[in-house]
């Protein structure tokens, strides 16, 4: 399994989460965050903005989906055909378990899913 990490315009995410949700990822966790990237925050006059909001879209994939999800969220999180400065970053981890809490099921990889015993 795979976790992207997501951080977006947040004009944008909405037009991300309908995305995923098309493509059948519908499993988010949306975050409003603030930071900064190589542009070191955006300068308004003379007021500098050093932390700047942004959207962070998380979800877990099957390593199979991997490059798939990362082009959808590209695609809807781009402003116009190029892109421009602070469209935003993805940013990929692997994920070695993830348990469902409700029901005690544990993944492992991209492995069958087993039951804990609590």
């Amino acid at each position: 399994m795979i976790m992207i990490r997501s951080i977006v315009r947040p004009e944008k995410a909405d037009d991300v989460l309908a995305a995923l949700m098309d493509a059948g990822f519908p499993a988010v966790t949306r975050t409003a965050v603030v930071g900064r990237g190589k542009q070191r925050g955006i300068k308004i006059g003379e007021i500098t903005y050093d932390e700047i909001p942004k959207e962070m879209l998380l979800t877990v994939v099957k390593s199979k989906d991997k490059e798939f999800v990362i082009r959808t969220v590209m695609q809807a999180a781009r402003t116009g055909e190029k892109g421009a400065f602070g469209d935003g970053k993805i940013f990929v981890s692997p994920v070695e378990e993830a348990y469902t809490i409700s029901s005690g099921i544990k993944e492992t990889g991209d492995g069958e899913p087993e039951e804990v015993k609590i």
